[in-house]
This record gives C-alpha cells, sequence and structure tokens, in this order.
C-alpha cells in the first residue's frame, strides 16, 4: 500500500486500539479511550471487567467498546466463554474476540471448534465477532480449516493472534487467512504489529482491521 495516498484518519480506523496487560490501571484504560477518540480509532479493545468503564468513556462516539473472550488460551468451557460473552455485550462490548479452542484444533476436534464458536455467536446479540486463531500455534492446514469453521459458525472476523503467545501476525497468515475467507469476512491482524511498515503490510496482505497497542506511534510515523 503507498502510504502517500493514506490519511492518519483513514489508517486510524483500521485500528483496534488495545491494552490487555493484567497490570493495566483505570488511568491507563482511560488513557486507551482518550487516545481513540482523538485519532478516530475504530475501538477500544480491553478485557471484559473495564467493558462498563469503557463503554461510559466511549459513550456519544463511532468507537466500538471491544472485548476478548476466552483470553489468552481459548482453553475455557465452552459456556464459559458464552457466558463472558453475554455479560460482556450487557456491559457495553459492541465487538467480541474470543479465543477458539486451539486444543480442540490440535486434535483435529472440528465438531468441538464449531461448536464453540457458535455458542458465543448464538449470545453476542448484534456485536460483532472476531475468532482468534493464534496461527504461531497451527499449520496452515489448520489454519485453512480453522477460517473455514469460523466462517461457517457466523464470525464476523478471523484474527491471528492474541499477542501473548509464541508468535503475532505475519503478512503471510493474513493473505492465507484471506484467500481462505473471501471477501464476506474481516481478517484482523494482531500480535506484534509496531511500526508503519508492519501495518502497511498488513492491510496490503488482506487485513480490514489491526489490533495494535502501538496504534497512536503508528499513526504518527504517517
Amino acid at each position: 500500500m503507498d502510504k502517500t495516498l493514506l490519511t492518519k484518519e483513514a489508517l486510524a480506523a483500521y485500528m483496534d486500539h488495545t491494552l490487555l496487560k493484567a497490570d493495566a490501571s483505570k488511568e491507563q484504560i482511560r488513557k486507551v479511550c482518550e487516545e481513540a477518540r482523538k485519532y478516530h480509532f475504530a475501538s477500544v479493545c480491553v478485557n471484559s471487567y473495564w467493558i462498563p468503564f469503557v463503554a461510559e468513556e466511549l459513550k456519544g462516539t463511532t468507537i466500538s467498546p471491544c472485548c476478548v473472550v476466552g483470553f489468552p488460551l481459548g482453553a475455557m468451557l465452552t459456556s464459559a466463554k458464552a457466558a463472558e460473552t453475554r455479560e460482556a455485550v450487557l456491559a457495553g462490548a459492541a465487538e467480541i474476540d474470543m479465543v477458539l479452542n486451539v486444543g480442540a484444533v490440535k486434535s483435529q476436534d472440528w465438531d468441538s471448534v464449531k461448536a464453540d464458536i457458535s455458542a458465543v455467536n448464538a449470545v453476542k446479540g448484534s456485536a460483532k465477532l472476531k475468532v482468534i486463531l493464534e496461527t504461531c500455534l497451527l499449520t496452515d492446514e489448520e489454519k485453512v480449516r480453522a477460517c473455514e469453521i469460523a466462517k461457517e459458525a457466523g464470525a464476523d472476523f478471523v484474527k491471528t493472534s492474541t499477542g501473548f503467545s509464541t508468535g503475532g501476525a505475519t503478512a503471510a497468515d493474513v493473505a492465507l487467512m484471506r484467500r481462505t475467507v473471501g471477501e464476506s469476512v474481516g481478517v484482523k491482524a494482531s500480535g506484534g504489529i509496531r511500526t508503519l511498515e508492519d501495518a502497511l503490510k498488513m492491510i496490503e496482505a488482506g487485513a480490514n482491521r489491526l489490533g495494535v497497542s502501538a496504534g497512536v506511534r503508528i499513526v504518527e510515523e504517517l
């Protein structure tokens, strides 16, 4: 992508401004919301505990309160993921980023993978659902099948990574995911995107959303 054709606001619109650290304080979360309002990021992505606060901070804007579910391992009971989703939506979440059951993928238990995603999709209401694959732990064949199942189960996006495992987004994985889901499902690149060059590579590969904690720095690079 030619960065000379991109405005700061257009670039920011790709980004979920993210703070998922265990020790994130209220003031840090507030700052992320202030930055989102200033730069017009697509969403603010936090752990579900912070969703009521973030929803209040973003009231009156077009920025979505977004939260992670089953994070970061994806190894929770499906009923627990569904319950967390339901409560997060009631608290104001407009987007849900769930981690699929990575262990079920590695076991080739595709029925359980689909049931896990479907259960979350069933309770999300009008919220957008993004399914985190944790691509660094999967083979290309597993990535493709996981994308296909996420699409079948009603996901709005497939997402590369939590940022908490052994690796993050790669342009090759984003391109593979885009080829698999086509144009009807979004692709979110997340994990290790720290520079403008990183962000542009992911967009060029097919991402239409970026999960970043360095959003301000990346936008200012432009």
